[in-house]
């Protein structure tokens, strides 16, 4: 039986706040929590009307905080915008307060434009990319107190140490991500909701893995949007706004999610139309046992048993019980009541 975990990017529905977006991803990790998913990861993205969620740190101490079973975590943590120091300090201390259920996802990717990577950056300047390595280094390293003897920050200690530490997940879209996380023994998580097509990327990591003090064998898992309803047609109408939204944001337009009304209105020139169609290919969408079976072969061609799950509606109720169909087809365990 596959894990099935949750990826939130916080969406912002057309008419609602930013706010409410906060609110709702709260609900839905109670709701998680209670139906059995293992995992409930929150992504980071800046200066969005689509995506609410910008700091993960402090969305993973509220949701730590209401829930009791889930593993929480980032999904992920946009390293080139921090020292890793600091991003160590950040998940040493959620790994103190909530021991053995934090996750550290880590990206290379600035969840951003460039001119609002410029000014989280500020004075300094980005960090240039092909110092990522360099960072991922020294963040496992202050995670688990053990800098090289000939680093020039080797009497610099994460604080609050402690006997243990999140796991490291590299999280990528492309073959880089793949090729950082093998080499320094990470866990590594695939967006297939992203990227298509990443079957070889996800074997050359397993096949390049390199154990680490952390962890001795390759752990991968993938990143697939699913929406699930009772009828294939209702799928497909809450998939809709998503399909619109998609197209909007390869235009340079970051926009609260529509109303599926909106997008079955919306004109689409034929280019936009082939532009949906293909990111569609990647998105699995129907009844709980058209979704069961497009994602058990889609974790077979990976060769991985846990599914990060993205699900994005403009209705959030049609969201919620998105998951608890994708829960009842796949028999988790429900879990007591989350804290209140």
């Amino acid at each position: 039986m596959p894990l099935l975990s949750v990826l939130d990017q916080s969406p912002i529905r057309a008419g609602a706040t930013p706010a409410d977006a906060v609110a709702e991803t709260i609900e839905l990790a109670k709701r998680a929590d209670r139906l059995g998913y293992h995992r409930y990861w929150v992504a980071e993205h800046h200066s969005s009307d689509g995506l609410a969620g910008s700091v993960p740190e402090i969305m993973i101490t509220r949701l730590a905080n209401e829930t009791r079973h889930l593993r929480v975590g980032s999904g992920g943590v946009m390293l080139p915008h921090y020292a890793p120091l600091k991003v160590a300090e950040t998940f040493r201390m959620l790994e103190t307060m909530y021991p053995g259920r934090i996750d550290l996802g880590i990206g290379r990717a600035p969840g951003s434009d460039q001119r609002t990577a410029q000014a989280l950056a500020y004075v300094r300047g980005p960090i240039p990319i092909e110092y990522f390595p360099r960072q991922v280094q020294d963040l496992m390293d202050w995670m688990d107190g053990a800098l090289e003897d000939d680093h020039p920050y080797r009497d610099v200690t994460a604080q609050p140490a402690g006997p243990s530490s999140p796991p490291v997940w590299l999280l990528g879209s492309s073959d880089q991500g793949a090729q950082v996380g093998a080499h320094f023994g990470t866990a590594f998580s695939f967006a297939h909701f992203i990227t298509e097509g990443g079957e070889p990327i996800v074997e050359m990591y397993k096949r390049r893995f390199q154990p680490s003090k952390t962890l001795a064998e390759p752990l991968a898992n993938i990143g697939v949007f699913v929406i699930c309803a009772e009828t294939e047609e209702e799928a497909k109408y809450h998939a809709a706004a998503r399909d619109l939204w998609r197209v909007r944001l390869d235009q340079g337009h970051i926009t609260p999610i529509p109303t599926p009304e909106e997008a079955m209105a919306y004109e689409y020139t034929e280019a936009e139309r082939q532009r949906a169609a293909f990111h569609r290919r990647r998105n699995i969408v129907g009844t709980p046992e058209q979704v069961r079976e497009k994602l058990d072969a889609l974790l077979a061609r990976y060769g991985v048993d846990e599914a990060m799950v993205v699900t994005i509606t403009h209705d959030h109720a049609a969201r919620l019980r998105s998951y608890e169909l994708l829960a009842e087809v796949y028999d988790l365990a429900p879990q007591a009541e989350a804290a209140e």
